[in-house]
């Protein structure tokens, strides 16, 4: 194993390397027994898998062996809250990297070793949970963009709907492009109104400009293609393109726009150019659209129940991820304790 395979995955079994006995006679590598906790000591310092079988190393370890019966995963555990200790006792000018004494050094609480796996059984429930969570999320996403490759295309109608799809540009559908006035250092803390820039956030400002529901799209920087809804008073940035007075559906248009944008975008611009949008670059660019504002609502409402799904898994897994850092905090110190003595 390279320091580049640790830390990705709780366990680790296959390595992208493999060493032969004539290698292991020739080196200092050593065979490492299932159970121990690789720690990266270089390149990275501090990361930490646990071996699921027999492996060798590379010299960008000070591997954890486990002895008297000490519980790997309360180790790998225990291990992950010293990052910042590994970091602080490493040195090197070239790279940081941490020496086998100054690791030894590594000051640590633990109890005896069933209270050890107890914890380690806890702390590994609540990583399955996230781990669950996790694929659950990457699912519904996945869901979601075949949803969007359907139902944006006409290729899937949803029940009750009929009538030829019909291709236009936004400008056929949308009654007003503009840009907002202002500078970006215009914002105001604690202003009345919104103000749009090319960020992804929002702030403030005390004087509007727009009072209506539109769309606005970041005109150039990191940000650049990235698409607010709003509907109120707002004022924007003179490189962030306001759309309104829309005759379609404003969220089917969004929906569309998220999807397609970027590479509209990334196929305008030149190598090595900054991407930024003109006013054609909206003005004429293709929405393929259900016939009837009804229909193109409902696809637009489906797409919209799926993301509010995704975001209430997502809202979960955050809990979870804290709620795990908490148990961390609490079971490897001994503020907590899971058995009584």
């Amino acid at each position: 194993f390279t320091p580049t395979e640790i830390g990705i995955n709780k366990y680790v079994h296959q390595s992208k390397r493999k060493i032969t006995n004539d290698g292991l006679r020739n080196s200092s590598a050593k065979i490492l027994d299932e159970g121990t906790v690789l720690l990266t000591s270089r390149a990275g310092i501090g990361d930490l898998s646990i071996l699921k079988e027999k492996a060798a190393t590379n010299q960008g370890f000070q591997s954890l062996v486990p002895k008297n019966q000490t519980n790997s995963e309360f180790i790998y555990y225990l291990m992950l809250t010293k990052k910042a200790d590994l970091l602080d006792k490493a040195s090197g000018s070239t790279f940081l990297e941490i020496s086998p004494n100054n690791v030894r050094a590594i000051l640590v609480q633990y109890p005896q070793n069933d209270e050890q796996a107890i914890i380690a059984t806890a702390l590994s429930d609540a990583d399955i949970l996230i781990e669950n969570l996790e694929k659950l999320i990457e699912k519904k996403k996945n869901i979601k963009q075949g949803a969007m490759q359907e139902l944006l295309t006409g290729k899937r109608r949803l029940s009750g709907f009929s009538g030829k799809w019909e291709e236009k540009k936004i400008s056929d559908v949308c009654g007003k492009i503009t840009t907002g006035k202002l500078n970006a250092n215009a914002m105001v803390v604690g202003g009345e109104y919104r103000f749009y820039t090319c960020a992804k956030d929002y702030y403030q400002i005390d004087r509007c400009a727009f009072d209506t529901e539109a769309l606005l799209v970041s005109g150039n920087g990191a940000n650049v293609g990235y698409i607010h809804y709003y509907k109120g008073k707002f004022n924007a940035y003179q490189r962030t393109y306001v759309l309104y007075d829309f005759s379609a559906d404003i969220q089917y248009v969004k929906l569309f726009m998220d999807r397609n944008l970027q590479e509209r975008i990334r196929v305008e611009v030149n190598a090595g150019n900054t991407p930024y949008i003109t006013m054609g670059t909206l003005t004429e660019m293709q929405i393929k659209i259900p016939p009837t504002k009804d229909e193109q609502f409902q696809v637009a409402k489906v797409i919209s129940d799926m993301d509010s799904e995704i975001e209430k898994l997502e809202s979960e897994l955050n809990k979870y991820k804290n709620l795990k850092q908490g148990m961390m905090q609490n079971l490897l110190t001994g503020k907590i304790r899971l058995i009584k003595k």
